[in-house]
């Protein structure tokens, strides 16, 4: 049997990472401004990661939620003082994208509709509801297509009440910032506008915030940075596990539990928990949402002095660098001869930075080192 061949893959064996160093099978070092698509929150290989893990490890690595599993009520209880959304519910599952399709279908059985509204470039994630709100007829099979999905555009203020006028949208759909489509993010005033509607028709709000989250934009949500904006509910992956497949809904008092009404076989066993359990002990005690914070500052004043950067978007280490040109070689060139990853986007001219929220000074320098050395000699 051979594997499936859907990914476009570089000719590199990665095989061991320290926190934002990952190193070849041929003993070659790199700087991760990448993350593995933002999933390495912490670091690579960070110890009291690696500790907790292996104690767990020891212990029992899975059982079904069919028995009680303390862990998870702890989890659920340190991402609310965390996060600040104390009186939410946590549903634990594996993926992104999995957490798209739950918080799809709460919202559905709360509104009893069907229909959804998301907005151009976005993305959501390649399952079946998930792939049907994502821009990206590419990757949508005839099957995904089982409901209505209506796309607009950020800031249409007149598409958005025309849509939401008859009452028959189950859920509004958002990125915090949108990450594949290039670290765009709505405004203050059309995301209020959005809840102000959600909440005269009856519809659900979704923010996700899977690759935006989890402190990256040195809050720890994204949407955080608008302070009277409330959603409904709330997706989270990417960076909740450090590189453990775990993720979530976070659901709003509003809604009602019944058993059965959601469920998963390997979402929150012991091992995914305590990954993420790891994950918001060390963000706490690094203080990483601050470290983002500072740390995206320092790269964004070191960006938009590059030559050919037309705009620097995003916040924290959740960073969009759009040139005047396509990027595809300059990320190659970036790779091969800078040993820097960096990260593609739907828009060709724009590069993703995505790296660990505990970066340092001197990781800083050395990524703007490697594009203004790569740049001089293009």
């Amino acid at each position: 049997m051979e594997m499936f061949d859907v990914y476009p893959v570089y000719p590199i064996e990665i095989v061991s990472g320290l926190g934002s160093v990952v190193t070849d099978a041929n003993g070659t070092e790199y700087l991760d401004f990448y993350g593995g698509h933002a999933v390495i929150s912490i670091g690579h290989g960070h110890p009291h990661f690696v500790h907790q893990m292996t104690l767990q490890l020891n212990r029992l690595a899975f059982y079904s939620n069919s028995i009680e599993i303390p862990m998870q009520k702890e989890l659920a209880r340190k991402l609310g003082e965390i996060s600040g959304l104390k009186d939410y519910r946590l549903f634990l599952v594996n993926s992104g994208a999995e957490a798209i399709e739950n918080a799809l279908k709460l919202a559905s059985f709360h509104t009893g509709r069907r229909k959804v509204v998301s907005f151009r470039r976005g993305f959501h994630g390649r399952t079946s509801a998930a792939v049907n709100i994502t821009d990206n007829l590419k990757i949508q099979a005839p099957i995904n297509k089982g409901f209505d999905n209506i796309i607009l555009e950020f800031e249409d203020f007149d598409g958005i009440e025309q849509t939401m006028v008859q009452r028959d949208v189950c859920a509004v759909v958002i990125e915090g910032i949108q990450g594949i489509g290039g670290m765009y993010e709505a405004s203050e005033e059309f995301i209020l506008h959005v809840q102000n509607l959600c909440r005269q028709t009856g519809t659900v709000l979704i923010l996700d915030e899977i690759q935006s989250g989890y402190g990256r934009t040195g809050q720890f949500f994204a949407y955080q940075k608008v302070p009277d904006l409330i959603p409904d509910l709330v997706t989270v992956a990417k960076g909740m596990g450090n590189g453990f497949p775990v993720g979530g809904v976070l659901i709003g008092p509003a809604f009602q539990a019944s058993y059965g009404l959601l469920g998963t076989t390997f979402g929150g066993n012991h091992l995914a928990c305590s990954a993420a359990q790891a994950v918001l002990e060390v963000m706490e005690s690094e203080d990483l949402m601050t470290n983002a914070r500072l740390k995206g500052n320092d790269l964004c004043n070191g960006l938009t002095s590059l030559p050919g950067v037309i705009e620097v978007r995003g916040r924290g280490l959740m960073l969009g660098v759009e040139f005047d040109y396509d990027v595809r070689d300059l990320r190659k060139n970036l790779l091969f001869s800078q040993h820097l990853f960096v990260g593609s986007s739907s828009n060709p001219n724009t590069i993703r930075l995505l790296p660990p929220l505990s970066i340092s000074d001197e990781d800083v320098s050395r990524c703007l080192d490697s594009f203004r050395s790569e740049l001089a000699s293009s």
